[in-house]
């Protein structure tokens, strides 16, 4: 008695698993047509000017609502180097022009 109901909860499980591929697989095709459409602008770099090539460059955005979402941008400077100096702390394998 107890393996028809484990066939019949593996049945459903496997059904729900190829919806959701189905499903999956729809939105990656629309996206990919949306991708390979003539005139898609790419996105720009949201990273800043003075951070582009800099080691230290995190750009992670943290909190659960629009509200309180942050950009960190680095450890030493959570907002961005806000200065038109170069920054004293970036790191990088070749110099960028600022």
């Amino acid at each position: 008695m107890e393996t028809s109901y484990v066939s019949i909860f593996q049945t459903a499980n496997l059904r729900q698993r190829k919806v959701a591929y189905s499903k999956w697989h729809r939105y990656q095709s629309k996206c990919y047509i949306l991708r390979t459409q003539m005139g898609f602008e790419q996105v720009n770099d949201s990273r800043p000017l003075v951070c582009r090539g800099c080691l230290n460059y995190h750009g992670q955005i943290y909190g659960n609502t629009r509200e309180t979402r942050t950009r960190l941008i680095c450890g030493f400077h959570p907002y961005g180097w806000l200065d038109s100096s170069p920054c004293p702390n970036w790191e990088g394998n070749e110099p960028v022009n600022h």
